[in-house]
This record gives C-alpha cells, structure tokens and sequence, in this order.
C-alpha cells in the first residue's frame, strides 16, 4: 500500500508532462510566479521526494509539546523569515510556518499515516474561509452563519463555541463526502484503506473534540500531554498567543500556503537516503536556503538508533545560510513536559565536525 505513492514517476505519461512543464518554464511560458501550482505538481512532488515509510508507536493527531510557543520570540530576534521551512509532525508545523512565514515548507516524517492526516488538514482548509470555519469543520460542529462576526473574536471564544457545539450525524455525512471529493481532486492516489484512516482520523477530532491528546499505543496520555485546547490557547514566554488559529491573518496565511499547494507532506527518514536529499536539490535550484528546520524530538530517537551522523549529514546538504536554525524539543523524562529551544544550523554542523 506503501508503495502507491510513488508509483506515478514510472508512468510515461507522467514524466512527459513533466518535461513539458520544465520545458515551458525555462522558455518563459505560462503563467506567472503568482500562479497557484497545478495539482499534478503537488502530488508529483510527493511522490518524487517520498521514500519507504516506517513505523512508530503513536497516532500523532496533535502535538505532545506543551512548550512548542516558546521559541517564537527567539525565531523573531534571529530574523527567521521566509526561505524554506522543514518540518516534522502534525499542525503546530503550521504555527510555525504562520511565524516565519516561508515561500515553502516540507513536512517530513516517517509515518505515511503523517502524511494522510495533512491531506485532512488540506482539505479542510481548502473548504474553510475562515478560522472560525476551519475549526468547526475539524472538529465536526455546525459552521455559524454569520462568518464576518467571528473574525476578530479572540481564540478563546473559538474554543467556546466547539466546546458547547455538538456534531450531527446528518451534517457529519455531507462533510465526510465532501471532503473525499476533495481529496480525491489533490492528485495523490489514495487506496480505499487510505480513506478509511482519513476518515478515522476526522472522527477522533470530532468524538474527543478540544480534549483531543496525543496518544502512544498501549499507553495511556501522561498527565502533562496538552489537550488542543492547550495548545489552541497557548502563549508564548512574552505571553503572547502563537496558534495559527490564535488570528485570523495568521489562519488565512497558512490557507493561502496550503491552496497554493506550498505546504508538501513527505514520507521520509530524516536520516534516510533520499528524502531530505532531494528536497535539498529542489531547494537549491529554486535558489531557496533553509529558514527554520522543526526537528522535535526526532534527533533523541535518531541518536539512540546510532543514525544521528547520516542526518548531520543531510542537514548539511540543504541550502542553509547563518540564520538557519533548528527548532528542538526536549523532553524531561524524570519530570515530565517539554521544552523548545532554538540551535544554529551552522554551529550545530560545526560542534559536530569537531566531536567527530
């Protein structure tokens, strides 16, 4: 089932209109830098970036990392701004992304299962114009009719009203279908067990609503995971909220990245053969440096799995400049919660030259 997505590079008819498209762009035909890309390019980068998946005990709807905010205040000191963003995980990507506000991002990881719940997210954007809408829709709750009314509302009332909303079976039905229609017109194959987890994935937003935590398998959450409330509500240490939800220009920020097909979810290895290498050559031949690189808490598992030095070394490959930084959680095993911080690209590759 794995292998579907990538399968598409082999058909001939596929690498044709590839070459027409390359062949149009260099001659200066077509349409504009502006133009959203078409939709064979979205899944055709998907498949040409992707390789073998693998597996990880957990379902990874929501962030574990109650302290993801706290490096926005650093990430604005630094000038991380723009160029590409990389990241790993569900959607605190897109808080980020709405910070830094990149002209593209990669998310990165091992789980197919990462990459089908992005496809939910896409479409889900791709049906809401607005935060209030987006966030009703995710989470199964009747949209309210007047949309204009909630644009200014700060977060907390969003939060009000899913949590005294409740879904119904009949709307549930229409939505379900609609976004399969969506999903369907994205590009990227999709099996009918691919649509089973889409949908399973829909449904536990919709049953836990704001209480919706991270879940490992056969464990039970800890009592320091946060709920999306949490993390929907959350400040930074300024105090200052940082949700991609939090704002209505923050939201239509990350809608616009998504409709533009700017925001690609890939399955890969961060220490795997391929991956990272060929976004890094994309990357390079757009002219495009890496602007913040959110790794979590994969370095930890990478280093245990005696794989850390083969990552160094695609990190190194992407085009970087002094600005460039990681963006890392750390999580206290003995106390419990995490806590975010921000290292130089540059001076990360450097330590690691030395202690070689």
């Amino acid at each position: 089932m794995t292998d579907r997505i990538w399968r598409r590079t082999d058909d001939p008819v596929f690498r044709i209109l590839t070459a027409v498209v390359a062949v149009a762009a260099l001659a200066g035909i077509g349409a504009s830098l502006q133009t959203p890309a078409p939709r064979t390019s979205f899944a055709g980068q998907i498949a040409a970036f992707s390789e073998a998946g693998g597996e990880f005990d957990t379902d990874n709807l929501i962030s574990n990392e109650g302290s993801y905010l706290d490096v926005m205040t650093d990430l604005d000191q630094r000038g991380v701004r723009g160029g590409a963003y990389i990241g790993v995980g569900p959607d605190q990507n897109f808080s980020y992304i709405a910070r830094v506000r990149p002209s593209i991002a990669f998310i990165v990881d091992i789980r197919r299962d990462n990459l089908l719940l992005h496809l939910l997210f896409k479409a889900m954007f791709q049906q809401a114009h607005t935060r209030i809408e987006y966030l009703a829709l995710l989470f199964g709750r009747p949209v309210p009719a007047d949309l204009d009314s909630w644009r200014a509302s700060p977060v907390s009332r969003l939060a009000e009203y899913v949590n005294q909303s409740r879904a119904d079976a009949k709307s549930l039905d229409g939505l379900r279908a609609r976004l399969e229609g969506v999903l369907k017109k994205v590009g990227v194959p999709l099996s009918p067990e691919d649509l089973t987890t889409i949908d399973r994935f829909h449904r536990r937003f919709v049953e836990d609503g704001l209480r919706l935590q991270f879940r490992s398998t056969g464990r039970l959450p800890q009592p320091y995971y946060p709920t999306y409330e949490d993390l929907l509500t959350a400040t930074d240490r300024e105090g200052k909220q940082g949700h991609y939800l939090a704002s209505e220009e923050a939201f239509q920020f990350v809608k616009s990245m998504e409709d533009r097909d700017r925001i690609i979810p890939i399955v890969g290895n961060l220490s795997g053969p391929s991956a990272l290498v060929a976004i890094g050559r994309s990357m390079a031949a757009k002219g495009e440096t890496l602007s913040a690189f959110y790794a979590s808490n994969v370095e930890f598992y990478l280093q245990r799995q005696g794989s850390y030095e083969r990552f160094v070394g695609n990190l190194s490959r992407l085009p970087h400049t002094s600005r460039s930084v990681i963006i890392r959680s750390v999580f206290n095993r003995g106390m419990g919660g995490s806590s975010s911080e921000l290292d130089s690209v540059e001076q990360l590759l450097a330590r690691f030259a030395v202690t070689r």
